[in-house]
């Protein structure tokens, strides 16, 4: 029996309205509507499209989709995913955004059933500065300042680099994945209502310093904004919380004492050609540096105008320099924990795909941002992989970053 429900997820996790659909499958959009509602079951040409579509396999719409089975009702709070104001109460995306984080979280629980998980330290962090925030008495500047130091120790990121930013932050225990989300978002976060923390990375014409500075900027939502509900908020209030996010960010990838010290090396503080070798050593914009440098008053507010209209002037603010050299970090977590699990014989990645979850493999790369190549491996090979050789995502065990 053809079951509707697994037809409406497919299309909201990809964005699509009925009437977008009926399109693709030259229907009218009532026949949507009655196909995920069990009204009518869809013909088998229908059913070849929809695979098609969706990159599944036919019997994906017969069975209990994964979600029935690895997903806990109500777990993701679509109401507190953390968005930049461009899409702000964007019902729509956010429900499509929401839908994805389903199936991801379903993914982890797949992945996770049979292995037993470490401590998380980020939720140790979370909780801790929760703490701190319920009982300082010092404005919120102070705080976000105190938090950056705070986090940077906890996660074990070192006052000279921010190198290993993307591994500290998935051994922490929150769960990073890349996705093509779109040109209006850089990149959105949320916690689970399991306590599973999730940041969700746009890949789309993005640079080192730009990643690191969005990776910050959702820890930032992670530890401050807890449980905040972004849909319900009015603009000023969206605004405020964006600041936050920001102030945390500059705070965290530019510790104000190692920070102060390198600008001291600086010649001109308006001229963002002065800042390039401060860039490489923190991976961070010469925007960001500006920002940053504004905020710990080495620039005046006139200063500061002069610097971002050299930024403008040198059209910096499209491209910077250095931006085509530095490597970008990439999310390693997910991709170690299925060869952990491949390895020690947990799981059949080849079964998953095929059996288990009744999908192709642009479907696992749709959701989870990783190549299509990395899945292939298991599927070309799968009598005969040996994972002696892979390695992990930095000088730790593989069991470390799970």
């Amino acid at each position: 029996m053809f079951i509707g429900e697994n037809l409406t997820n497919l299309r909201i996790l990809h964005g699509y309205s009925r009437k977008q659909l009926s399109e693709m499958l030259h229907v009218t959009e009532q026949a949507v509507w009655q196909y995920e509602n069990n009204y009518t079951t869809p013909k088998m040409q229908i059913v070849n499209d929809l695979k098609s579509i969706f990159n599944v396999k036919s019997k994906y719409f017969y069975k209990q989709d994964v979600l029935k089975r690895y997903f806990e009702n109500e777990n993701i709070p679509f109401m507190n995913i953390a968005y930049r104001s461009k899409v702000m109460n964007v019902i729509s995306k956010t429900q499509a955004e929401a839908k994805h984080v389903e199936y991801l979280d379903s993914f982890v629980n797949y992945l996770t059933a049979n292995l037993t998980l470490p401590t998380q330290k980020i939720i140790q962090l979370r909780d801790e500065v929760i703490n701190y925030l319920n009982n300082a008495n010092d404005d919120r500047k102070i705080q976000i300042n105190t938090v950056a130091k705070l986090a940077r120790e906890s996660l074990g990121l070192n006052n000279y680099t921010n190198d290993n930013l993307m591994f500290l932050l998935e051994k922490s225990g929150i769960f990073i994945f890349e996705k093509a989300i779109g040109d209006e978002i850089d990149a959105y976060s949320l916690w689970t209502k399991k306590d599973r923390p999730f940041i969700i990375l746009g890949n789309m014409k993005r640079s080192a310093v730009r990643r690191n500075f969005d990776l910050a900027h959702e820890l930032g939502h992670l530890l401050f904004h807890f449980k905040v509900e972004f849909t319900n908020l009015n603009r000023t209030e969206h605004k405020n919380i964006e600041n936050e996010a920001n102030l945390f960010a500059g705070a965290f990838l530019l510790p104000d004492e190692s920070f102060l010290e390198d600008l001291k090396t600086v010649a001109s503080v308006t001229n963002p050609d002065a800042y390039i070798d401060i860039k490489k050593k923190w991976k961070t914009s010469l925007q960001v540096l500006g920002y940053r440098a504004a905020n710990l008053g080495i620039l005046d507010a006139k200063k500061h105008r002069n610097y971002y209209a050299a930024l403008h002037r040198k059209a910096y603010l499209k491209s910077e320099p250095l931006d085509e050299i530095l490597q970008i970090q990439k999310p390693q977590k997910i991709k170690s924990m299925i060869d952990l699990v491949a390895k020690r014989e947990i799981i059949d990645i080849y079964e998953m795909i095929e059996k288990d979850w009744k999908v192709e493999i642009p479907f696992f790369h749709r959701i989870t941002g990783i190549d299509v190549n990395f899945f292939n491996n298991y599927v070309r090979y799968e009598d005969n992989f040996d994972l002696v050789n892979f390695t992990d995502i930095s000088s730790g065990s593989i069991d470390q970053i799970n």
